[in-house]
């Protein structure tokens, strides 16, 4: 889905797919102005919870910063360890987020931080970020 981010005056909107299987929001967002940079990637551990009629998705508070071209890294880390230390997150969701986001490195790590052919990996056959 892609929706107008008009509060932010640097991003002009967001577009987002819930990868359900996989345990992750993959997060673009489009600059503002058309000379504008984009930002990195985000790929965030959810916990996704789907019916019929709609799906349901929980933030993990831990994510995969992938710039594109350049090495992936964890973010998010200081906000998570405040919500396990907190004890906002419980411990079986704590490590659901760790266990997604460092295997999803290892795998966006195997694609040389490329998150086409790391989806195309993982068989999603859709151009990221989208045009």
């Amino acid at each position: 889905m892609e929706y107008l981010t008009p509060e932010d005056p640097f991003a002009g909107s967001e577009v987002t797919w819930i990868l359900a299987d996989l345990g992750l929001r993959l997060v673009h967002q489009r600059p503002r102005s058309r000379h504008g940079r984009s930002g990195p990637s985000v790929l965030t551990a959810v916990h996704v919870e789907r019916d019929h009629r709609s799906w349901r998705t929980t933030d993990l508070l831990l994510g995969l910063a992938v710039p594109g071209g350049t090495t992936a890294r964890i973010v998010r880390s200081e906000e998570f360890a405040a919500a396990v230390a907190g004890r906002v997150l419980p411990p079986r969701d704590a490590d659901l987020a760790l266990r997604t986001v460092h295997r999803t490195l290892e795998e966006v790590s195997l694609q040389r931080h490329d998150l086409s052919r790391w989806l195309l990996s993982s068989g999603i056959f859709e151009s990221w970020p989208p045009r």
